[in-house]
């Protein structure tokens, strides 16, 4: 008789909450600050390095598409590196996304307790960074449908808030006081144009990468096969307009230089137009900065999940609440590391890995699939072209190339540590074979 933890997770999602999902995850907090690296990278034209990381991320999300509809599993980029690659290679790529995902929420959690909320109330970061994290566990815990339910609103809040600023912009240049020419400026002191364009793409891939976050409730969408590629791909050009339009209006209403020198670079375009208070630009990066983190958390939670059951992680972590089966110790065990990240501020020593980790595991992801196509699957599962995943792969490649010699070396060290992990986690599964056929045989 199947125990209670056999069964599948809830499927609750429906295409328009998976679309609000995968919008929100992508239009999270990083919008409100990456268009001021941008432009300290690749010049004033902020759009074009913002549509090459659009058309970069589209190419590793056609791979997902292909994936998540083809095995529409919780465990993401490990399920699908394990099924092409055995269960070593599996392990270090949920091990990578695993690490990405932790330490985002760790982020997100100081960011959310720090200046931002103390433009309404002084507050100790780490007491409140803490809380914050378990608020969020809660929700996570009580259900996907509440947890996306509570995103689609968060979602409309921190879109309206970027519709505001592309308001803004254009009212600036209406009045004669934004500079159009701007638009057109690629390069800086120390780059040409063209490395300009790929050293800003960096920054702004990290701002599309939200849409992985999605596969993992891939097994709690109603109908994955039909409903997966429409959400992801119409959430991920809804992101990238919104993000080019926001480029464009900042960087036409704001002189570069400021845009670049400001950690609150959309707060810059609303002290040049005035009319709109500056609180309220807090209040929609803490909703911002929430939303990020519970969908970030819902990940975290359902790889941790996926991988236990693909027996990568310890069994205890399947274990999921009666009646709203959601994976409660899932859940705990991420909330804490996310939290002893938070207090120990570790974070930003990590958090600059991010994007080299996300490399890694899409280059897998979009090897992957071309491995995989040796097992047809189910008939009806989205395919994508074959080039796709090979240039997804080698747009990874390219990238990584862009990174910096010191992200490098701390990257590696996480990335030695998945090595020694699945070491580890093969030498076990090894041993339980031997065992098992030495019994078999007795």
């Amino acid at each position: 008789m199947p125990t209670e933890n056999d069964q599948p997770l809830k499927r609750a999602l429906t295409t328009r909450l998976l679309y609000f999902f995968i919008l929100g995850d992508v239009l999270g907090a990083g919008v409100y600050v990456l268009i001021g690296q941008i432009a300290a990278d690749s010049g004033g034209a902020v759009w074009v390095p913002l549509t090459v990381a659009l058309v970069l991320a589209l190419l590793t999300a056609a791979s997902y598409a292909e994936l998540a509809t083809k095995y529409p599993r919780s465990g993401g980029a490990a399920h699908y590196v394990t099924r092409a690659y055995g269960p070593f290679a599996g392990f270090l790529a949920g091990f990578c996304m695993l690490a990405a995902g932790i330490v985002s929420v760790a982020a997100l959690a100081r960011g959310f307790a720090g200046d931002y909320l103390a433009v309404f109330v002084p507050v100790p970061v780490g007491p409140v960074a803490v809380l914050f994290l378990v608020a969020l566990a809660l929700l996570n815990a009580r259900g996907i449908r509440e947890s996306t339910r509570a995103n689609v609103a968060a979602t409309v809040v921190e879109v309206g808030g970027l519709a505001v600023i592309v308001v803004l912009g254009a009212w600036l240049l209406v009045r004669g006081e934004g500079d159009p020419g701007r638009l057109v400026q690629l390069g800086t002191a120390d780059r040409g144009a063209a490395a300009a364009v790929l050293s800003g793409a960096v920054l702004a891939y990290y701002s599309f990468v939200g849409f992985e976050t999605s596969v993992n409730v891939a097994e709690e969408t109603q109908d994955p096969r039909r409903s997966y590629p429409r959400a992801l791909f119409a959430a991920l050009v809804t992101a990238g307009a919104a993000y080019v339009l926001v480029g464009v209006a900042a960087s036409a209403a704001v002189p570069t230089d400021t845009l670049a020198g400001s950690s609150g670079p959309l707060l810059e375009v609303v002290r040049a137009a005035g009319g709109v208070p500056e609180w309220l630009f807090s209040a929609i990066a803490l909703v911002a900065v929430a939303n990020g983190a519970l969908l970030t958390g819902i990940m975290s939670s359902r790889l941790t999940y996926g991988m236990a059951r693909d027996g990568l992680l310890p069994g205890v972590l399947t274990r999921v609440l009666p009646g709203r089966r959601t994976p409660w110790v899932a859940i705990a065990a991420t909330t804490g590391l996310s939290a002893l990240l938070a207090l120990t501020g570790s974070v930003a020593t990590l958090a600059s890995t991010l994007v080299l980790l996300l490399l890694v595991v899409f280059f897998a992801v979009n090897t992957a699939v071309l491995a995989l196509r040796r097992d047809p699957g189910g008939s009806d599962h989205f395919r994508v072209p074959t080039v796709l995943p090979v240039l997804g792969a080698a747009s990874c490649v390219l990238l990584a190339t862009r990174i910096e010699a010191a992200v490098w070396l701390r990257g590696l060290v996480v990335l030695g540590t998945g090595l020694v992990l699945g070491a580890v986690v093969a030498a076990r599964r090894g041993t339980g074979r031997a065992a098992r056929d030495r019994g078999s045989r007795g």
